[in-house]
């Protein structure tokens, strides 16, 4: 049984050479190469051009490259029946973690402004704060929420975290729920958002859970782009409400140069780098659901098409 990788503007041969290095038989096709059509019934994705796995009339499974899902389930012509699968690598989980750590520690230290100051040959000494300054919050408290909420206590940090349902997460309280939402941003200095796109997330980073926040509250957001305002943000900055946001993950990417976030002194931009997917630990957890489809047996990390993730 072949697969088939499917992705736009990605280099997918280290994929290629990743699973063969694992099945060396394996027969791989990138699309627009796909073989014989009808013999296709597993695929890997990440931003497929929308409606092209309705050329497959045999596809019973579309492995995400990635965590995320939603640039799969965002498709409106995919197939009835079609089972969605998501990685939980743990080398996500870690990276994610190392890298809203390493903006937690900017933001506490205000290396970035420093950063400004040295451009312009100034030096200007100014006060910062401590771990036990700071409550952070993170929305989305999934594997890679649970792992950054883990690292960021170890360093001492005071954490809460927000999820659509309870969780039990030793030394942190978990939020839940519309009606626990305006609790937990109410002592929320600085504010990640780990969630996963779904309808009830878009656009979720806005004015009216920005207001929530203490005055100088700090956003991060390190999921989807389609999760923040924009203009929302850029607003509560000017107003002073937020002190400044890190953003790694934009609606429109690469982030067009007049866009303007580039310019704005208190945002701080990385090009989607925080968690990026190794394809050499991917693709073992990947061909263990294609051999388990090769076999009849479940799938692992099967995604909810009702919930989006």
């Amino acid at each position: 049984m072949p697969i088939l990788l499917v992705s736009q503007g990605r280099d997918l041969t280290p994929w290629v050479n990743a699973m063969k290095e694992v099945q060396p038989e394996l027969e791989v096709y990138v699309y627009p190469d796909a073989g014989a059509k009808n013999e296709i019934e597993f695929a890997i994705s990440w931003n497929h051009p929308l409606g092209v796995f309705k050329e497959f009339p045999n596809l019973k499974c579309i492995a995400s490259m990635g965590a995320g899902v939603d640039h799969i389930l965002k498709d409106p012509e995919l197939p009835e029946g079609v089972v969605v699968t998501r990685l939980t690598d743990e080398h996500l989980a870690t990276d994610m973690a190392t890298f809203t750590t390493a903006l937690v520690l900017n933001y506490m230290r205000g290396l970035s402004a420093y950063k400004a100051a040295e451009e312009q040959a100034l030096w200007l000494p100014k006060p910062y704060l401590r771990q036990r300054d700071i409550t952070v919050g993170i929305m989305g408290m999934g594997v890679l929420g649970t792992a950054a909420a883990k690292q960021l206590k170890a360093l001492g940090f005071e954490v809460q975290g927000w999820a659509r349902t309870s969780k039990d997460i030793k030394d942190i309280t978990v939020y839940a729920g519309n009606a626990e939402l305006d609790k937990f941003l109410s002592s929320t200095d600085v504010l990640i958002c780990l969630l996963p796109l779904t309808p009830e997330t878009a656009n979720i980073l806005n004015r009216t859970v920005f207001e929530k926040l203490p005055k100088g509250a700090y956003v991060i957001n390190v999921a989807r782009g389609e999760h923040l305002v924009e203009e929302d943000l850029l607003i509560m900055l000017e107003k002073g409400h937020l002190s400044g946001a890190s953003l790694d993950v934009f609606r429109t990417e690469p982030l067009p140069q007049q866009h303007p976030f580039w310019a704005h002194p208190k945002i701080d931009i990385t090009p989607h780098i925080a968690s990026v997917t190794n394809p050499a630990t991917a693709v073992i957890q990947i061909l263990e659901n294609y051999d388990r489809l090769k076999q009849n047996k479940p799938l692992q990390n099967v995604v909810s098409q009702t919930k989006g993730y």
